[in-house]
């Protein structure tokens, strides 16, 4: 599933496109994605403005001059695609039509039409329109964590979140309830980084470490973002492009590789928390 750095590529990606123009020519090609479309869903995009679009945790959200805002979520296959009518809009360009194109729209600013499309081929994604001012109530969005790259995020949030908690710190980290957006890849990225142990109850990490921990997670993301996220399976950003983070990976998907800390003699090894696999360094991630 895309995490946190891919869904932001995909919103910084759409933006210069949406925002500002006016929504043309929906159409809707199913019934329903992961869950049913709204009613009336390409009726009440069609002939809307974006405002702005805006991500929370891993959902993007536009919104409309109708005072509602669409939200997508990309699941684990879905993606954004573009056409367009201005050469050297996007670096590269891909077709948008198939059998899994679920919606597309026309997005008109000026004399500029570009066609975008969404594509899902195992429809995990899925889309709704929420009252502009009911997002943080909505089910999806009620409970969600501080995001992780936003000023609530801290080591002091962490601790109070982790007080006395004695599951470990990598499943800590994925709770939503704890940290909006973050996810598997990066959570092993960063915990190997803070020199944090996956397996050490979430209450026995110091205030120091968790202040370490925070400041890590940011760095990681923040890298990740810059490079385009990171290439895995079917994810791709809304211009056809990859990520490039995942060459950058210390331990994500290295299992039985030499450890890349320096002086550090370990083996990375995976093991498997909450469902999710873990990759870290028994060595220099001892506690």
């Amino acid at each position: 599933m895309p995490e946190l750095p891919e869904v932001e590529t995909v919103r910084r990606g759409l933006e210069p496109v949406l925002v500002g123009a006016r929504l043309a020519a929906v159409r809707q090609n199913r019934p329903d994605l992961r869950f049913p479309f709204p009613d009336r869903f390409a009726e009440r995009l069609d002939g809307a403005t974006v405002l702005r679009i805006d991500r929370r945790a891993k959902y993007l959200l536009a919104a409309l001059s109708t005072g509602e805002t669409w939200v997508t979520h990309l699941g684990m296959t879905g993606r954004f695609t573009l056409a367009g009518t201005t050469p050297g809009a996007f670096v590269h360009a891909v077709p948008v039509t198939g059998k899994h194109e679920h919606m597309s729209l026309d997005a008109v600013a000026g004399a500029v039409v570009t066609r975008v499309g969404y594509t899902d081929a195992r429809r995990f994604g899925f889309m709704g329109l929420v009252p502009a001012g009911g997002i943080e109530t909505h089910a999806w969005f009620a409970g969600l964590g501080p995001e992780p790259l936003g000023n609530g995020f801290s080591g002091a949030h962490l601790a109070e979140a982790f007080s006395g908690r004695a599951q470990n710190i990598k499943v800590s980290l994925l709770d939503q309830r704890h940290v909006a957006g973050l996810g598997n890849i990066y959570v092993c990225e960063a915990l190997f980084r803070a020199r944090i142990s996956p397996l050490l109850p979430a209450g026995k990490v110091s205030r120091p470490r968790l202040e370490r921990l925070a400041a890590v997670v940011r760095d990681v993301l923040t890298e990740a973002i810059a490079a385009g996220g990171s290439t895995l399976k079917d994810f791709a950003n809304a211009e056809g492009g990859q990520g490039y983070f995942q060459h950058r990976f210390d331990v994500y998907g290295r299992e039985g590789l030499p450890c890349l800390a320096d002086g550090c003699t370990g083996t990375v090894t995976r093991i498997v928390q909450g469902g999710r696999s873990t990759f870290f360094c028994p060595v220099c991630q001892k506690g």
